[in-house]
């Protein structure tokens, strides 16, 4: 498997940020880094949600979408959303129009809008692993799909009865709010949280 490649600027970076420009924006600035507040995590566990099955590529470029789909994913603003608010979801081609996705992030929005703030935070950093414990990727072949965190981090929101969220799903969590760092061995992000 390969390690880091060199992009158009000649700095290495991890292979799957190279295909396009929206995918090496996503990795320099954003993957990896960590990430805190009730809102922002929701608005990363709704869409690595709405990425399950399909292409985070897909998602990257209807972010924006997304956002003004579900009022900045304010978790306050979403857990008002109404059966009429379901069926203008469902219409939006700014979106991807699952129901069952969009069920469990309306879902989701009710029940977090109960909780005390910073609980989502915390309990989510909370399955953060020892950064000195975990070994330094130096390919693609060394990054898990899943982990003994992510699994007990599923379990754990699962349990507290929110949806849409596997060990697969929790991992993508982690990665994309730095609660990991997967970035190569090599990769000119890597160690920039």
């Amino acid at each position: 498997m390969t390690g880091a490649v060199p992009g158009p600027d000649g700095r290495l970076r991890c292979p799957w940020a190279l295909s396009t420009e929206d995918y090496v924006t996503y990795h320099d600035e954003e993957w990896g880094r960590p990430l805190h507040g009730d809102d922002a995590l929701f608005e990363r566990l709704s869409l690595e949600a709405f990425q399950s099955g399909l292409s985070w590529l897909t998602i990257l470029r209807r972010r924006e979408g997304f956002r003004t789909a579900f009022d900045g994913f304010k978790i306050a603003s979403v857990a008002t959303f109404t059966d009429a608010d379901k069926e203008r979801l469902l219409a939006d081609a700014g979106i991807i129009r699952n129901r069952a996705k969009i069920d469990a992030t309306l879902a989701n929005a009710r029940l977090l809008a109960d909780w005390p703030a910073g609980e989502l935070d915390t309990l989510i950093w909370s399955y953060a692993p020892d950064a000195a414990k975990r070994p330094v990727p130096r390919t693609i072949a060394d990054i898990p799909a899943v982990s003994d965190e992510s699994t007990a981090l599923s379990k754990a929101l699962k349990k507290r009865g929110l949806r849409f969220i596997g060990p697969t799903t929790a991992y993508a969590l982690m990665q994309a709010c730095g609660l990991v760092d997967d970035h190569l061995s090599d990769c000119v992000a890597r160690g920039k949280a």
